[in-house]
């Protein structure tokens, strides 16, 4: 009757649930085991990278420091205050009379309509939606604003130098790329020096895309060959690389190598479809005074994806921020 009774389907039924119930605690017990351990060593392996790290992990000025290294923003706004780190000849020495020539070169942008944003479904929501914007007649700088250039400016300033100038000095090779690590301030401040000012939004993408709405300076399509974005050489590139990228009026490096300050505050254009909120500053961190209004960025840079480089498309920051790969170009009111 006893092995009757344990051959009934009933028993086993009831054994296969009973081994299921087995199976499942010990599948769970291992899992659970796994985890614990992966935890355990990801603590230790914290601790060692935190150990071996060239910076002090748990100081946050120290932080601060690295954070434009892995491309975020750093406020810049009382860094490296001080005096001259160049002498003015020894920032002229720094290229040949025919280079500093050709930087100095502007482009003249007649006056007139063209099609600004854009309408595209696949585009970020503040770039649209496109619309037609007028301009009266300006020059803007050929090439985007060099480290030769601000060292001549910190040079006869005392202005400050950007804070990745080890002692104060430009990175070797790097005199003929956009100077970078500068906040809006510093890049109206060189504007102001040099006798001109920050582009408007405007100006910018006119003079980058001219008046047949093109998406990058060169026409519709993108080409890799033509700017230094996607992070494919991992740094700024020189200024006189990319001629062949330049826009219909002539003007270099629209598109990649470093994103550009302009003047204006970041605002919505009339019909946009983005959140009132994307425009206005976040205070409830504290922030820079009484700034309401971001500052915008045009032109995409050597770390954007290759669709932020549209002529249209707007990126933005506080104008205190500061990063390796934000820069700028001057603009004159002035058509030369």
């Amino acid at each position: 009757m006893k092995f009757q009774a344990e051959h009934t389907p009933i028993a086993r039924k009831r054994r296969r649930h009973m081994l299921l119930i087995t199976l499942t605690t010990c599948v769970a017990g291992a899992f659970l085991g796994g985890a614990v351990h992966t935890i355990w060593l990801a603590a230790g392996r914290v601790d060692q990278m935190r150990h071996h790290s060239t910076y002090d992990a748990t100081s946050s000025d120290e932080v601060a420091k690295h954070l434009q290294a892995a491309g975020e923003f750093l406020d810049d706004t009382t860094r490296n205050t001080g005096v001259a780190t160049y002498t003015v000849a020894r920032a002229e020495s720094l290229l040949r009379d025919d280079l500093w020539q050709k930087l100095a070169e502007q482009v003249a942008i007649p006056a007139g309509s063209f099609l600004m944003g854009t309408s595209r479904a696949d585009s970020d929501e503040q770039d649209g939606p496109q619309h037609t914007e007028t301009t009266a007649a300006y020059s803007i700088d050929k090439y985007p604003v060099t480290n030769a250039q601000y060292a001549m400016f910190v040079a006869e300033t005392a202005h400050k130098a950007p804070s990745h100038w080890k002692g104060g000095v430009i990175p070797k090779g790097f005199e003929l790329h956009p100077v970078v690590m500068v906040t809006w301030q510093d890049a109206s401040d060189y504007c102001t020096w040099a006798g001109k000012r920050l582009p408007t939004e405007a100006e910018w993408e006119k003079a980058a895309r001219g008046t047949d709405g093109r998406r990058w300076p060169w026409g519709n399509r993108m080409d890799p060959k033509l700017l230094n974005t996607y992070n494919t050489r991992g740094t700024t590139s020189s200024v006189l690389a990319h001629s062949k990228g330049a826009s219909p009026y002539g003007v270099i490096d629209m598109a990649g190598n470093v994103s550009e300050w302009t003047a204006d505050d970041f605002k919505p254009y009339k019909g946009s479809q983005a959140p009132a909120s994307m425009f206005l500053v976040d205070q409830s961190g504290g922030g820079y005074g009484a700034a309401e209004h971001y500052k915008p960025l045009r032109g995409g840079s050597w770390k954007s994806d290759p669709f932020s480089t549209a002529t249209y498309h707007r990126s933005y920051a506080l104008y205190g921020d500061a990063s390796n790969f934000i820069g700028f170009r001057c603009a004159s009111s002035k058509a030369k």
